[in-house]
């Protein structure tokens, strides 16, 4: 019998074999996403599993191992003045499959900055992402979701927000949060969780573990909107990809 990494790892394996000719950031190809070979009863039901406010050693370590046995890929969005002396938890992130994007380099609100404010959050961080794993394509995700006209103009890539939001942060309750995010789960959907404390940890593999057991299929953020054959475009603000 295969052990439980292993089923899921090959039923990911499904999704990566459809998507194998997508093999740059979907903002900076040439080539619409390729169709897809599912039949409506064969589609899977996709979603996406992503952190905010990493990486922290002790909790972000522990959920990248639970991820590992479960064999599931999950988006996460970095603090820039966070990645020093965590270099080898991002290169690990990256090397296991995970996907990695920007959430600025303080957690400051990115709308009404001037330019320079907004590069110094933005593109300071994605040259730090850059030095260390050698590669660009980095998404971006506002912190508190503040996006404006500004936002869209200097971001350079999509812009990530959620569907799902369980307020970790806020009574670190991860019965609770577990709960209200499978509850709320769709096909299509984005949750927004924190690897930076112990319960959201505790909720986020538990939460594969139940939604694995309805048939959901974990992805990264641009492994679900390449799925659904939807380009993503710098400056434009997803949210899901429900079909």
């Amino acid at each position: 019998m295969l052990s439980r990494g292993r089923k899921y790892r090959a039923a990911a394996a499904l999704v990566l074999l459809l998507l194998i000719a997508w093999a740059a950031a979907p903002w900076m190809a040439t080539a619409s996403v390729p169709a897809a070979a599912w039949t409506a009863a064969e589609t899977p039901k996709l979603i996406a599993l992503t952190f905010d406010d990493g990486p922290r050693r002790s909790t972000t370590t522990a959920l990248l191992d639970g991820l590992a046995e479960r064999g599931v890929k999950a988006t996460f969005f970095l603090i820039g003045k966070q990645l020093e002396n965590n270099e080898d938890l991002i290169r690990r992130m990256d090397a296991e499959g995970h996907q990695i994007g920007i959430h600025t380099y303080d957690h400051v609100s990115l709308t009404g900055l001037s330019k320079a404010d907004f590069d110094a959050q933005v593109a300071v961080t994605r040259q730090k992402l850059m030095d260390i794993l050698g590669h660009d394509g980095f998404l971006l995700r506002p912190p508190y979701g503040a996006v404006d006209d500004a936002v869209r103009k200097n971001a350079g890539c999509p812009i990530i927000l959620w569907s799902i939001d369980p307020e970790d942060w806020g009574d670190q309750n991860a019965a609770r949060e577990i709960e209200h995010v499978v509850a709320n789960a769709k096909d299509g959907s984005i949750i927004l969780l924190h690897d930076i404390f112990s319960p959201s940890v505790e909720a986020a593999l538990a939460i594969v573990d139940r939604l694995h057991a309805q048939g959901y299929l974990f992805v990264t953020v641009e492994e679900l909107f390449a799925a659904r054959h939807i380009t993503l475009e710098a400056g434009e603000v997803y949210r899901d990809a429900y079909p």
